[in-house]
């Protein structure tokens, strides 16, 4: 998996301080994209992982992580992706996790695989759904279009039936 970026601390992309990693490579080609660039699965440079955990653990002021991308729950990357989320909660358990996808979480449930079920039972928040530019909003939080949700992965799960955050 290639990264497209890290940021060492931030907090425009889920609440409280984090850590972003946005990974390369995107099926979804949406309009409008932000982040058009890391569509290209060979952008960016390798994803070190050990790098990138001692730089999370260096880091005291971090509340969390979040994935971003490209698209980090796509087959090419999804794998790799939830391995890192499993490293980071192993020093940093205290931490939420935060992922943002074009893919909307009833996409990601109906593949019913072993991979994508573990890497959403990892994932606190997950912001679903293609970036849709006719439905851009500025003013919205942590996300950049009207049709994208801001789910509670852990009450989703626990009832079956997705469980938007009011943020």
């Amino acid at each position: 998996m290639n990264m497209a970026g890290f940021y060492d601390e931030s907090i425009s992309n889920g609440l409280g301080w984090r850590a972003v990693l946005f990974v390369s490579g995107c099926p979804h080609n949406c309009p409008g994209c932000q982040n058009k660039i890391a569509q290209d699965f060979n952008y960016g440079q390798k994803f070190n992982k050990e790098e990138i955990i001692n730089r999370i653990c260096e880091n005291s002021i971090l509340k969390g992580i979040t994935i971003s991308g490209g698209e980090p729950l796509c087959k090419e990357n999804i794998a790799e992706v939830g391995q890192f989320i499993k490293d980071v909660k192993k020093v940093r358990p205290e931490f939420n996790v935060w992922c943002y996808s074009g893919y909307t979480f009833e996409q990601l449930a109906a593949r019913n695989d072993e991979t994508t079920n573990k890497v959403l039972s990892e994932i606190d928040v997950l912001v679903d759904g293609r970036f849709v530019e006719s439905e851009k909003k500025p003013n919205l939080k942590f996300r950049g279009s009207a049709n994208q949700r801001i789910i509670d992965i852990p009450e989703t799960l626990k009832v079956h039936k997705v469980v938007s955050l009011d943020i």
